[in-house]
């Protein structure tokens, strides 16, 4: 019931989010005197509309975006005889620009208040930080394992290990419990597990690679032989199979939880938060073109690899799972980083992206300005139908990454649980 809940009011926040980014195009354009003829969320068939003085309403049928139809958005609108001076492309340039901002700037507004209210409400997580693998303690290195067995709840469960004495390889190198270990032999560690898989096929000294506070030490640590119950990807603990292995002496530790702020402290935190966001959020947009394969594959039946990019079946199917086991600090956290994504590829330089017709305006507007000064008129607005095939392009490749991801939310979704 609450899995359903939560996927539903995610469902719900995406359509929010969609209304604000075109309510940001249409408050901008109203205050400036220009003519919004429609507003409607979706696309397809109208399920219903209104109108309210010149602007009609709606809901559309397919829940995949929405729009904001402002008279005279290019040259080759047309327009009633009301609408020639309201044109949008007549307008100054700043205006344009302002009212092709609105948009992304709903979304970045909209995930900024989401931040302040994960800040009072939990605290904001340390995003930049480029491990999870935090070290709890250190100490010998233990010379086999138990077999795994199943608890009281019929869960497969890791054996204890043997007991031991004395120092091990990662404390006689000055690894010290709260480190948190980023690289083994320069290989990034994104958590404790790929910590163990990088030490496990090891020999000799490796290169450990830990944040300390401010600072990023290297230390030298040999590995010891050990027997472990190890499992291949794919596999459960039940088919784990005993491995002389190498090891060097460290246990799991965790991140200090963040805590709650007061609403003042809050605002520069979120602030600096939001910042780290829009980085992280950059970084995972311009890698989808290289992580589609993957999406490609998993559809084949290859294991899902959580960091490939989602749809938003995905994202509320992910929303349903934290909601389920009462994470809504996590729920808050995707629905502010969906928004920034919105803003952000919002404005990437591509028709018919919001930054496509902001790059449109602005070569308008220093090619007039280079025309004054040659003492010749401004020219006539760009052309759209020469930027077609751009257009379609984009287009077409924007549709074909949404049906992939939307296949593969579907037929093998992520599941962080």
């Amino acid at each position: 019931m609450m899995f359903a809940f939560g996927v539903t009011l995610f469902a719900l926040g995406i359509g929010l989010s969609i209304a604000l980014h075109e309510y940001g195009h249409f408050l901008t354009a109203k205050a400036f005197g220009m003519k919004v003829r429609r507003y409607f969320i979706g696309f397809g068939p109208t399920l219903f509309s209104w109108r309210r003085g010149e602007t009609e309403y709606g809901l559309k049928a397919i829940p995949a975006g929405g729009f904001c139809d402002i008279a005279g958005m290019t040259a080759l609108d047309e327009l009633e005889p009301d609408e020639h001076e309201r044109a949008m492309y007549k307008q100054a340039t700043w205006k344009r620009l302002v009212v092709m901002l609105g948009g992304p700037m709903g979304n970045f507004v909209f995930g900024f208040v989401l931040v302040i209210v994960l800040a009072v409400g939990w605290g904001l997580p340390n995003l930049m930080l480029s491990s999870s693998a935090v070290v709890g303690e250190v100490g010998c290195v233990a010379s086999s394992q138990e077999p795994p067995r199943q608890n009281a709840e019929g869960q497969w469960v890791p054996g204890g290990v043997s007991g031991c004495s004395g120092t091990g390889p990662a404390e006689e190198a000055g690894i010290e419990p709260g480190d948190l270990i980023v690289a083994v032999d320069g290989q990034p560690v994104a958590d404790f597990g790929e910590l163990v898989r990088l030490v496990q096929p090891a020999e000799g000294v490796i290169t450990v690679t830990v944040e300390r506070g401010e600072e990023r030490l290297d230390f030298p640590v040999r590995v010891e032989p050990a027997q472990r119950y190890v499992i291949d990807p794919g596999q459960s603990l039940e088919q784990a199979r005993p491995e002389t292995v190498s090891a060097i002496g460290v246990g799991a530790g965790r991140l200090a939880p963040p805590e709650p702020l007061g609403v003042l402290p809050a605002l520069p935190a979120s602030v600096s938060f939001t910042g780290d966001m829009a980085v992280l959020t950059w970084d995972a947009m311009l890698r989808i073109p290289e992580r589609m394969p993957a999406v490609v594959r998993s559809i084949m039946g290859e294991e899902r690899d959580p960091d490939t990019p989602i749809s938003v079946v995905g994202a509320s199917r992910i929303g349903g799972e934290v909601a389920e086991r009462g994470l809504w600090e996590v729920f808050i956290l995707l629905l502010a980083s969906l928004n920034f994504f919105i803003g952000l590829f919002n404005l990437l330089p591509l028709l018919p992206l919001d930054g496509g017709h902001i790059a449109v305006t602005i070569y308008e507007s220093i090619r007039n300005r280079i025309r004054r000064m040659m003492g010749k008129p401004n020219g006539a607005p760009v052309d759209y139908t020469k930027l077609l095939p751009i257009t379609f392009t984009v287009m077409l490749l924007g549709g074909a990454v949404m049906l992939l991801t939307i296949t593969a939310d579907i037929v093998n979704p992520i599941r962080l649980f």
